[in-house]
């Protein structure tokens, strides 16, 4: 019997969205109006047809049945979660008449909150920030993941720009630095792989005993913090047994003579006592950096959430300049690539910041929520904040010092709307949540920062229950507070297809296959360049004076008397099936990770009377957090792995590893320091 029509299968091509370098190109199946699908482009270069374990379960999400398929309404205390179903007219006319009275008397009293929920231009910062900019409301700096290795890359090369991912296959020695690609970046693991097989060395530069660092060569175990203290170290051994490119430096490296004086300040032994290293395994590295070609870094970003990441960033950024490893394609470095869609994106015409007009509205940091909803009207602040509008993100469990984020939005005077998928610990907060839709149902067009294709997003099938693109619900929104722009009567569809400039992207391309390479040279740096205005990298930074290492703030050396009380440097890396709090309530994601865990050394734990699968206490001066201890060798001694982010609702007591973290910002970049905390574990 032939297949009818309606039970035929089809492919629509799709991007993945989620705050992750890869930024994979997907193929969905789609049958009878239902994904049945989600794999991996075949044909796309960097994807090749693979997907991580969370991302192949996507259709999973989509069909969650704790999906919120309708407009709520609270009707309990806030964080309760108590609400009830309301039609869309009345959910968005209420919420515009409140923001319309509130925007009235202070626009900047209203604060939209989001992040990287999803990586696209048209569901994350197209509509919502011409809807925000027309209000007038406050400005959000968008700061909790990147902001000090990003800011650091742009003081040092020009712009957050680096090497090909592809291009790791051909190097010979490779730093996986701050990074657990495992977990966070399974194609560069690919090739990084590859490489591997090929005879390059892999050495994991890493406090934790990841996933990764038990597959590489060598495994560097330094200090929570320390990193910038190693590429010191580093240089020094480099310039003493002249390991250096001198014609790269002189032509291409502006001042690069103060970058020597500071190296020298830094021998081995020096930088190995800093870093909780031996002097043989700061030696060791020079020499193997300093004499193997091609050399690349993989560096990541948890190396700089850290009061010194920004520094740490600047002087690793350094290392491939010093020895010219930029002149071949295989050789530099990668952080994040986002900096070569500068001139393709269209971003004043997405967000249309024009319509600001003469108003410019104060900035409010991201990372310190937790201290401005707590804030009165004061001078320097501005007014007390009124509503926040949430989307793309959950504040509630991932920003630091959640205790007060939470007391933040417990605020009965706060009016609180958030755009959602489920029912967060942000949402339990809210007075509306609104139901989204996911990446499988709507439009969008994405950069990346892990790779240098343009993506183009396809909805597979029509929006579940009653769900509306972000877009569409601050088109709705804008209708009803009166905003008559022709800019907001753009549909999803235009806005994807106008997101990048024509001369930048291949339209034709990017229509027929959902992806077009940037025109970016292999080797993009191999005789300067950089871009920066005289197209050299800089050692100063912008009036930010010669780098050097920068102590945490909390740390055994730099706050003894705190260490004293709380002798345990804690860092937060990503549960290996989280992506922050994303995928937390799928079930089988869930199930994988079992239970909030710490991971503890065998001799920290024996000093505490603490056993595997133990019960502990996790606390501080900021609050306590209980999990289930994992006696390992993954922890170093003196430094506890706290696995996150679960929801706060789904931990041991209603709380999770934000409960420690800090508001303290970085040295550059206006970032979290989450991993510059200091602890104490007991049996609870």
């Amino acid at each position: 019997m032939p297949i009818s029509p309606s039970q035929q299968s089809h492919v629509v091509q799709a991007v993945c969205p989620h705050d992750c370098p890869d930024t994979c190109a997907l193929h969905v199946t789609v049958q009878a109006g239902r994904v049945i699908r989600v794999a991996g482009d075949p044909d796309h270069p960097p994807t090749h047809g693979a997907l991580c374990t969370k991302v192949s379960r996507y259709a999973e999400r989509s069909y969650h049945p704790d999906r919120v398929l309708t407009p709520l309404k609270r009707v309990g205390k806030k964080g309760e979660g108590r609400f009830e179903a309301v039609s869309w007219d009345e959910a968005l006319d209420d919420i515009a008449t409140r923001l319309k009275a509130i925007a009235a008397r202070e626009p900047e009293a209203v604060l939209p909150y989001s992040y990287a929920g999803t990586m696209g231009m048209v569901q994350g910062d197209g509509m919502s920030a011409r809807f925000f900019h027309r209000m007038g409301a406050s400005l959000l700096d968008r700061t909790i993941c990147s902001m000090a290795g990003g800011d650091a890359l742009v003081h040092t090369y020009g712009a957050k720009v680096g090497m090909h991912v592809e291009q790791f296959v051909h190097s010979r020695l490779i730093l996986i630095w701050g990074s657990n690609p495992i977990t966070s970046s399974v194609h560069f693991w690919t090739f990084a792989q590859q490489a591997k097989r090929a005879g390059a060395r892999l050495v994991c530069i890493d406090p934790r005993r990841t996933e990764t660092a038990e597959k590489c060569h060598q495994h560097i175990a330094l200090l929570p913090g320390t990193d910038g203290a190693l590429a010191l170290g580093l240089m020094h051994e480099l310039v003493v047994n002249d390991w250096l490119d001198h014609d790269y430096l002189q032509r291409h490296v502006d001042n690069w003579p103060a970058l020597r004086e500071r190296a020298l300040q830094w021998p081995p032994e020096r930088a190995a006592a800093v870093c909780g290293l031996s002097v043989a395994e700061v030696q060791a590295l020079a020499r193997e950096y300093g004499n193997t070609r091609p050399a690349a870094i993989r560096l990541n970003y948890g190396m700089q959430r850290v009061r010194g990441g920004g520094s740490a960033t600047r002087l690793i950024a350094m290392l491939p300049c010093l020895v010219g490893a930029w002149r071949q394609p295989a050789g530099g470095l990668l952080l994040s690539a986002s900096g070569w869609f500068r001139q393709a994106r269209r971003d004043a015409w997405m967000q249309r910041p024009d319509l600001l007009g003469q108003r410019r509205p104060r900035t409010l940091n991201m990372s310190t929520i937790g201290d401005d909803l707590n804030r009165e009207t004061s001078r320097g602040f501005g007014p007390k904040i009124e509503a926040v509008v949430v989307y793309n993100s959950n504040p509630v469990a991932v920003a630091p010092d959640s205790a007060r984020v939470v007391r933040g939005f417990a605020r009965e005077d706060l009016f609180t709307v958030v755009l959602e998928h489920f029912l967060t610990d942000t949402a339990d907060h809210a007075d509306y949540v609104l139901p989204a839709t996911t990446q499988l149902e709507h439009w969008d067009a994405h950069t990346t920062y892990g790779h240098t294709y343009a993506m183009l997003n396809r909805p597979a099938i029509a929006p579940v229950g009653q769900a509306r693109s972000n877009a569409q619900i601050f088109r709705d929104l804008a209708a009803r507070m009166g905003y008559t722009d022709a800019c907001f009567a753009d549909s999803d569809e235009t806005l994807a297809r106008g997101a990048f400039e024509p001369e930048q992207v291949d339209a034709d391309e990017l229509q027929a296959r959902g992806w077009s390479r940037l025109k970016v040279a292999e080797a993009p740096f191999a005789d300067g360049g950089f871009p920066t205005p005289d197209s050299k990298v800089r050692v100063e930074g912008q009036g930010l004076g010669v780098p050097d290492h920068v102590p945490n703030y909390e740390s055994v050396l730099s706050s003894p008397e705190l260490a004293a009380r709380f002798p345990l440097a804690m860092i937060s890396p990503p549960a290996r099936h989280f992506l922050n709090s994303s995928f937390v309530n799928v079930d089988s994601l869930r199930a994988a990770e079992k239970e909030p865990r710490l991971e503890m050394h065998t001799s920290d734990a024996a000093a505490r009377g603490i056993t595997r699968g133990a019960t502990v206490r996790v606390f501080n001066e900021r609050g306590e957090y209980l999990c289930k201890a994992d006696v390992c060798e993954r922890a170093r001694p003196g430094v506890v792995n706290g696995l996150g982010i679960w929801w706060r609702k789904l931990g041991l007591n209603g709380s999770n590893v934000n409960q420690l973290t800090h508001q303290r910002l970085t040295d550059i970049g206006r970032a979290p320091s989450f991993y510059d905390c200091l602890v104490e574990v007991q049996v609870a």
